[in-house]
This record gives structure tokens, sequence and C-alpha cells, in this order.
């Protein structure tokens, strides 16, 4: 697991949990996958959530949806009025009623800012988004009390990544990074993610791609259901490989070699004469400039 910055921060016991699971609902994505439906992902997922909350009383679980033009919080363990808070567990009915009730209205919102019903392809759904709003609610739990459950963050997505919005993903991981809060990938979609096997591979979180997705709640629950405190003593996956290519800055599109400015570390994918990120010109502009100025000076004596 690679270093992290910041020290650990204090917390009721090693096996008590804090779960923010990203949930992928690109309209486009699902409406082409063939190996999965969204409602058998969202039953599993249910299964899951309520597992979380069965296995210790002070566990606590977010959703957010990650959907195609924004994101939101659908659930919310610490005020459902669905979870007995006594005992942690989740009253079926009500807690079921209550995150289909606030998914539908997410879905209705989403389909409010989308300007048209046709992308180019399956289109890539808001994860820079969804990781933010994730480590805000995490900042704000640290920031409740002297104790509070040990955070990570499940992602569970399947549209292809959106090179649009590498800059911001990276931002997130590395704050997760920063806060030592690991981010766990569960990829549904027919491609693997560069971007969330950075991001498992940078925080020490587990990155799975499933084969079969009819038993995926048998993943989550042996997988991503193990609190951080007992992966230390079980071997669980690791990814074959890590896809660290970047995307530049330019065209927004996944290189193999680029440009990179010393200044403000942009990536392009052409060399540039001025970085249009920070605005600095580089030294063989520079000089180019100098000498056409020397140039004109020379002429006009």
């Amino acid at each position: 697991m690679p270093a992290m910055a910041s020290s650990a921060p204090k917390n009721f016991a090693d096996d008590v949990s804090l779960v923010v699971v990203l949930l992928d609902t690109n309209p486009f994505f699902w409406s082409s996958s063939t190996s999965l439906s969204f409602s058998a992902l969202f039953s599993h997922v249910l299964s899951f959530v309520n597992s979380i909350l069965l296995l210790n009383q002070l566990n606590q679980v977010v959703i957010i949806a990650t959907g195609y033009n924004t994101c939101d919080y659908i659930f919310d363990s610490s005020v459902s009025g669905s979870v007995n808070q006594s005992s942690g567990d989740a009253r079926m009915p009500g807690f079921c009623e209550e995150v289909i009730r606030n998914f539908e209205e997410f879905l209705s919102e989403d389909e409010k800012l989308s300007g048209s019903d046709v992308v180019d392809g399956v289109g890539s759904s808001l994860l820079s988004g969804a990781l933010s709003m994730a480590m805000c609610y995490i900042q704000r739990v640290f920031r409740s009390g002297p104790l509070h459950p040990q955070p990570r963050i499940l992602c569970l997505h399947g549209s292809p990544d959106g090179p649009e919005q590498y800059v911001s993903v990276m931002n997130a991981i590395f704050s997760a990074q920063r806060s030592m809060v690991p981010i766990d990938s569960c990829v549904v979609g027919a491609q693997h993610s560069a971007f969330l096997q950075q991001a498992s591979y940078i925080t020490g979180g587990v990155y799975l791609k499933p084969q079969l997705l009819d038993g995926l709640f048998q993943y989550l629950s042996t997988v991503f259901a193990t609190d951080l405190h007992s992966r230390n003593f079980i071997q669980l996956p690791k990814p074959v490989g890590v896809d660290f290519r970047a995307s530049c800055f330019c065209h927004k599109s996944t290189i193999d070699m680029g440009f990179i400015c010393s200044v403000c570390l942009s990536i392009f994918c052409t060399d540039q004469k001025k970085c249009t990120t920070c605005g600095s010109v580089y030294g063989r502009a520079k000089a180019d400039a100098s000498s056409t100025i020397g140039q004109k000076r020379k002429d006009a004596s």
C-alpha cells in the first residue's frame, strides 16, 4: 500500500466503517449494456448496503448517484428514517422505497439537464463530481467530532472514462490519498477504467472487474464489505496491471507520450510555445522572440 501523507484519524473502533458508494447511473451506458441490467445492479447494491449496516450498528453508508449530467445523494444511513439507529439494520421495505424514490427524483433531474437524447457512444458519467462530493462528505465527518468511522469510497462504475475529467478526477484522488481514504473500484463495464485503476492504486484501495456479473453480490460482500482493519489479515484481489496514461489538456484525449509544462505540469500532446493553462512562455519561444526583436532593431538602425 502506498505511503500516505497525513496521520490516521481517530475512530470508534477498527471495524467501524463509513462506506460511500458511487453508483453509476449513466442511462446511455445502461441502455447499451447486455451483460447486466441496471435493475439487477440496483438489487445487488441494496442487499450490499443492508449487509454493511448489519455488520456493525455503528457502520454508516452513503449512496451517491453518478449521472450523465449531475450527481447527488440518494441515501444516507445517518439521517435515514428507514434505518434502526439502535441496531444499525435497515428496515428493508422502507429502506428500498426511500432509495428508489430518491433515485427516481434524481433521474428526473438528470434528464432535465440533458440537452439531447443522443450522445456519441455511451458517454461518460460525472465521476469527478461524485468523487468530489464523497470527499466533501468525508471531510465533514472528520470535522464532526473526535470519534468517527473509518471512511472508504466504493465506485460501482460501468461508463467509459471521460478524458475531459482527468484533472478533476486526479485532484480528487490525491485529496483521498492525503486524507487516507481508500478508493475501491468495482468495474461492471466491458473495458477497464484507467481512472479507477490509478485511484485504487494511489489510495491503497481494491480494484476489481468481476468476470461473472450475475454473482455481483458475492463479489461485493466478500471483497468490498471487508473493513480496513481486517484487510491487513486477508488476501484481496490485486490488479494485473495499472494504466498510468494521462489525458492531454489541449484535446482531452488519452496519450502515451506528451509534453509537460515545467511550471504547472500541464500535459499536451503537441509541442507548445505557450502554456494555455498558466500562460508561461517556454525558453525556445522566448529565444525566438528575443532574436526577432534584435533583428528588427538591427534592420531599423
